[in-house]
């Protein structure tokens, strides 16, 4: 599996931890910035993944900054990105089973880094349950 990550430099911090943890997990990752702490704007590294997500280079992407809304934002502006702003297991774990999101969006300033990366791991290893959720997901994209 190959998961993009970026975020901003609120997000950094966890980015870093996120690429070890999924790297020990036997994942590859693309990491799309940014490469520091230094103030950054976010939508130059989401739309890249969103871009990256949407063409099938990745399998899922994960955006991380401090509330996570920008990301989420700006990766939504991509008609084959479903970006999910999550901050519990339950919402990762729903976000993949009734919206297929491609996308975890994590708010580094609400959630510690355990949580972050439990959410990583429900995100990852869930599934899209199809049914009936199938064809409201299938009415998102704008024609």
């Amino acid at each position: 599996m190959k998961i993009a990550l970026g975020g901003d430099h609120a997000g950094y911090s966890y980015k870093k931890e996120i690429i070890g943890m999924l790297n020990e997990m036997g994942m590859e990752t693309k990491d799309f910035g940014p490469h520091s702490e230094d103030s950054v704007d976010y939508p130059d590294f989401a739309h890249p993944l969103a871009n990256a997500v949407e063409a099938g280079e990745v399998d899922f992407g994960i955006l991380i900054c401090g509330s996570g809304n920008g990301v989420a934002f700006t990766a939504n502006k991509h008609q084959g990105v479903r970006a999910a702003l999550c901050w519990k297991d339950e919402l990762a774990a729903l976000a993949r089973h009734h919206n297929d999101a491609n996308v975890l969006a994590l708010p580094a300033r609400f959630v510690s880094l355990d949580e972050a990366k439990s959410m990583v791991k429900v995100f990852l290893n869930e599934d899209f349950e199809g049914g009936r959720h199938s064809n409201r997901v299938n009415k998102v994209p704008l024609s």
